[in-house]
């Protein structure tokens, strides 16, 4: 069986902030794709394990993610932005996702953004989606079943919401009630970086328990992993926050049937 593994770095247990881990310049940066290859090489032992023989891990984060050379030996590294949904196509057998955050605007989350700080809200026909909710639908469209996904404790909230059927870890839980709809976007970028986080090697166990299990699950009744009901044509509404002097702004655009290439229309 094919897996393709979707990775981040915003959602994995012990990474702090954006400027300390995020980026290659951050003091921590070393020690941020240290943790995000071994959540994900968690992954990679429970889907291995349960009969997944060809599993491609993207390194979905922007400046990178991944440590190559740390990464388990049966599992390959997919880098490099090819527009949605990278290389993933109806050869996969399923999806998952490993260290995601929230959607911008998401309360109790940790770093919640939609592609970066500067929008509010992303939606498709009237749902609201971020990273996840954007991959997923190219998956849906594709026949690729989400069936795991791990990261902070709202992002798996949002995960069940949209894909109920999907099996969720959470590493850490954010502890910021607001939703920020109102905050400029650098503004917006600083608020929402107080998290309590579970030790890394716990969320490692759980998360390789859980990939096993689910699976197993998908292997013995992969009927069970449900599809998104949403119809064509369809329409995206982007609301953007304030940036500086420029007001906050929304952008629609529509495609008659296709998800995929209403995302790569931007």
């Amino acid at each position: 069986m094919k897996m393709y593994v979707e990775t981040d770095m915003e959602g994995v247990a012990g990474i702090v902030n954006v400027e300390d881990y995020l980026s290659p310049s951050g003091r921590y940066h070393e020690k941020a794709r240290r943790l995000v290859t071994e959540e994900v090489n968690a992954a990679v032992r429970g889907f291995a394990d349960a009969g997944f023989d060809d599993i491609v891990v993207a390194d979905g984060h922007g400046s990178g993610a991944m440590d190559i050379e740390l990464l388990d030996r049966r599992a390959r590294m997919m880098r490099g932005r090819m527009g949605w949904p990278s290389v993933l196509d109806a050869s996969y057998d399923a999806l998952a996702f490993v260290g995601q955050h929230a959607k911008a605007g998401t309360p109790h989350a940790h770093i919640p953004h939609t592609q970066w700080f500067g929008i509010i809200d992303m939606s498709i026909n009237g749902i609201s989606i971020g990273e996840y909710g954007q991959m997923v639908l190219c998956a849906n469209e594709l026949d690729v079943p989400i069936i795991f996904a791990s990261g902070d404790a709202a992002f798996c909230r949002e995960a069940k919401e949209l894909t109920p059927w999907v099996e969720t870890v959470a590493g850490k839980e954010g502890t910021l009630a607001g939703k920020g709809d109102e905050l400029e976007r650098d503004a917006y970028g600083r608020s929402h970086e107080a998290a309590i986080h579970r030790h890394p090697e716990v969320v490692r166990q759980e998360i390789e328990e859980a990939a096993r299990r689910v699976a197993r699950r998908f292997a013995e009744d992969p009927s069970s992993f449900g599809r998104i009901d949403i119809q064509p044509p369809y329409k995206l509404v982007v609301r953007y926050r304030q940036v500086g002097d420029k007001p906050p702004h929304t952008e629609e655009r529509e495609h008659p049937t296709s998800i995929v290439d209403l995302l790569n229309s931007q």
